[in-house]
């Protein structure tokens, strides 16, 4: 795996980071999901395609997340976006931009958006998340959960293997973050990649997506019997031919 570094953004936050830099004038982004982190197949697989293409590559994990400082239950979407663009603002310069967004790292991107328009040139979503600590998460909570989370501050939510602590900052800071109501009008490739047998995220989440963008040349590709993660064998491959066509 590629080697990783330490990016201090104050006294006491250090974010863990990938940076691959030649001399090319297009950086790709890649931004992980909830509760990640750069360890996974994903990161490894891209990191790799960058340094055979020679181009440059970012990669972070948002504070509370992998290696990187900080705890993850004081973390929010606002924290995790505004790491997200100093590191970018640092490493890609003024590069052009493609934005690889797995899970809520789609959502991270949109919120990029704003601050980067006139790099971007494309935009990769894995399945796509934006918006999901309302629509997936607190609307789905029964009464007693959500008075739980308010009362406590938090809830320990269990899906599958693993346990989230929700806590009621983020959920409130969520709201704060909306991406799904706004057109973005740049002429750029955006293309959405989305598990069939996604049990995370509805695929309705990547055609939210790709409404946003009425100029942009839009392409969904539902990968069959493909997962949340896209994370295996088949996945992968799909990720870089749909990667390259962007490119």
């Amino acid at each position: 795996m590629a080697n990783f570094r330490y990016y201090k953004i104050s006294k006491t936050k250090k974010i863990r980071y990938i940076s691959k830099v030649y001399n090319k004038n297009l950086s790709l982004v890649f931004l992980h999901g909830f509760m990640s982190d750069l360890e996974g197949e994903k990161p490894k697989v891209l990191s790799n395609f960058a340094k055979k293409n020679k181009i440059n590559f970012l990669a972070l994990e948002y504070s509370g997340h992998g290696k990187s400082s900080g705890e993850f239950t004081k973390g929010n979407i606002s924290k995790w976006s505004n790491e997200t663009s100093k590191l970018i603002k640092k490493f890609t310069k003024n590069n052009k931009i493609i934005f690889i967004g797995s899970s809520m790292g789609a959502w991270i991107s949109l919120i990029q958006f704003k601050i980067f328009k006139h790099q971007i040139i494309g935009f990769l979503g894995i399945g796509a998340a934006p918006e999901f600590l309302e629509d997936i998460m607190w609307k789905k909570f029964t009464k007693k959960m959500k008075k739980e989370t308010i009362k406590k501050g938090f809830y320990n939510l269990k899906h599958g293997d693993y346990e989230y602590p929700i806590t009621y900052q983020l959920i409130k800071d969520g709201r704060k973050n909306k991406v799904l109501n706004k057109k973005i009008n740049l002429k750029i490739r955006v293309t959405m990649l989305h598990g069939e047998k996604d049990e995370a995220v509805p695929v309705s989440f990547s055609r939210k997506v790709l409404r946003l963008f009425p100029n942009a040349e839009k392409k969904l590709n539902i990968v069959k019997n493909g997962d949340h993660s896209l994370s295996n064998k088949k996945g992968l491959k799909v990720i870089l031919k749909e990667l390259k066509l962007l490119i």
